[in-house]
């Protein structure tokens, strides 16, 4: 060894640091965090943090989506499915602003995903340089909590504080804004994790009080009903919660996105909640005398009108962000801690108790809506095709176990209808935003982090259309996911508004639409087209035991509606079973 190398090693080790420059302390950081996965899209401002991935190649995948908010999906939906937080990668400027949608959903969903942006070098910020964004500005009412870097001494620091606010209480988006020059300059790096934040407290003493209380209400209740959300996901409480309604016997329904926190084909099992949601558990809302919320925020198409709402219940809400609590509707009795940590002190002061006459009242007004809704939407005798016999029957040939995603409209509350789910973390979807065109990139996404599950993504033709560059993704990859188009040629869910609520006047909502198995033949996919119900259960058996990817394009009733309804502004007992 030279002396000029001599000096360099010495350079380059100092006090047991090592010299290395920003770009690589944020992927040493990122693998440090278990990173294995990153979704992103490369571009001036972030190229040094590229050009040194390729040296982590071995340790940390990167999937080169076909647009910013492709990336920003996919991340949500890997962290959806593994439980783990989800990483993104944006340059500065249309970059940066790209993901915005995607940050928005998740924020809004409760997912964390780490959202790394590259920024103008920072003797240019504030200067309207090329491609320059204040993205801070724009993501700070979207991201539990955001910053910019701007001296690679800074990164290793902020890195770990990102992780520990993204994944713990509530959890949520967080971003991080890397000056250009912070990636080149070279520092003495050290990593260290965070587990805690002056100010910051993610995890509250469990209140044995409330809890104490809670049995004791719950225990002289007649009526009971438990109103389950995606913080029983969030928290892992599956278990628990089906060990407290199993020894209680109340019956269990649950929100959107607390879809397959328990299992649908359990006798307790009261369904879904909301504006699509089933008639019992809607109706019997009203004529609950306690309410126990776990995990959800009472969102406005889960409640319809709130002057009307559980005028009959005292409720009791355990939910893990103060924020939410009393926020939409006042509750008896709040639990501002974990939900399961608060069932698993809860389940032994609960009595052994059974509601037969309660859970029959569920039982009748299912039988109601089978005979006027469920059976002639999944099991037709003869017209077109209808979205819920697909749902149906592709829950019967996977026998629930697939992790489903879905786009947003009537393709979505479709499945979340009629697919039955045994399995925890297994639905994907938008839910506080709605966003149409989540659905393609996040079967990517689920895809990525959960590759020993089978993926199956429906779409309506619209929302597909929306992000179809990302079957791009799919080519580069070979992600053997599984797409159902539900193709009605019309912006499904805006329409059934327009038929309902505006004289059935169509504005802007019917499509035009491309050959879509010819453009998925295109991007290498195997694709077909089923306009006959003879054919429909073979092609779906024939795309789901493919090993590539498969595109099945279905074509549906134009003018079909998703019912029930709770109609805007109605209360939730005032169920619309029947349209026309």
């Amino acid at each position: 060894m030279n002396k000029v190398q001599e000096t360099k090693v010495t350079d380059e080790k100092r006090n047991g640091f090592e010299r290395i420059s920003g770009a690589e302390a944020l992927l040493r950081c990122l693998a440090e965090e278990g990173v294995d996965t990153i979704f992103g899209y490369p571009g001036g401002a972030i190229m040094p943090v590229y050009d040194k991935l390729l040296d982590y190649r071995d340790r940390i995948t990167h999937i080169l989506t076909r647009h910013e908010q492709g990336a920003a999906h996919a991340a949500q939906a890997y962290a959806m499915v593994t439980g783990k937080p989800g990483v993104c990668f944006a340059t500065s400027g249309p970059g940066a602003t790209n993901l915005i949608t995607g940050i928005a959903n998740a924020y809004l969903d409760s997912v964390p995903v780490v959202f790394i942006t590259a920024q103008v070098a920072s003797s240019l910020i504030g200067t309207d340089a090329f491609q320059e964004t204040d993205i801070l500005g724009v993501s700070m009412p979207v991201t539990k909590w955001n910053t910019q870097i701007k001296k690679p001494e800074e990164i290793p620091g902020k890195i770990a504080k990102a992780f520990f606010i993204a994944r713990t209480g509530r959890p949520g988006p967080v971003l991080i804004d890397i000056a250009k020059d912070a990636q080149v300059e070279k520092f003495d790096f050290k990593y260290s994790p965070c587990n805690y934040l002056r100010s910051y407290n993610p995890h509250k003493p469990l209140n044995h009080k409330a809890i104490e209380s809670a049995s004791i209400m719950i225990n002289h209740a007649e009526k009971p009903l438990v109103l389950a959300g995606h913080g029983v996901l969030i928290s892992g409480a599956e278990k628990q919660l089906l060990a407290f309604a199993e020894k209680t016997g109340i019956p269990v329904a649950v929100t959107l996105l607390g879809l397959s926190a328990f299992p649908s084909g359990h006798r307790l099992y009261a369904g879904m909640l909301g504006m699509h949601g089933n008639y019992s558990a809607n109706t019997l809302t009203n004529e609950a005398d306690l309410l126990i919320a776990i995990g959800m925020r009472f969102d406005d198409r889960v409640t319809g009108n709130l002057k009307k709402y559980a005028k009959n219940a005292r409720i009791i809400h355990i939910e893990i962000d103060e924020a939410e609590i009393n926020k939409n509707v006042m509750v008896d009795l709040e639990i501002n801690n974990d939900a399961k940590e608060v069932l698993e002190n809860l389940i032994p002061l609960v009595r052994e108790n059974s509601f037969h006459n309660w859970v029959r009242e569920f039982r009748i007004l299912d039988k109601t809506e089978y005979e006027k809704v469920i059976k002639p939407e999944t099991m037709p005798e003869k017209g077109n095709l209808r979205m819920g016999e697909v749902v149906r029957l592709v829950s019967e040939i996977t026998n629930g176990d697939a992790i489903i995603v879905t786009d947003v409209g009537q393709n979505q509350m479709s499945v979340a209808r009629y697919y039955k789910f045994t399995n925890p973390n297994s639905f994907v979807t938008s839910g506080g935003m709605g966003t149409m065109g989540f659905g393609l990139p996040a079967s990517i996404g689920a895809k990525a982090g959960r590759p020993d599950k089978q993926v199956i993504a429906f779409l309506g033709d619209g929302g597909f259309q929306m992000t179809i560059q990302e079957l791009g993704t799919i080519l580069h990859y070979g992600f053997p996911v599984k797409i159902i188009i539900l193709n009605n040629s019309f912006l499904g869910m805006v329409r059934q508004w327009q038929e309902m609520f505006f004289s059935g006047r169509y504005a802007s909502t019917e499509l035009v639409n491309p050959d879509f198995v010819a453009i998925a033949k295109a991007y290498n996919i195997t694709a077909k087209r089923v306009t006959e119900r003879n054919e429909l259960k073979d092609s779906l058996t024939e795309m789901i035991d493919a090993r590539g990817p498969y595109l099945l394009e279905i074509k549906i009733e134009k003018e079909a509606n998703v019912l029930p309804m709770v109609e805007p502004g109605a209360s939730v007992s005032d169920v619309t079973l029947t349209y026309k």
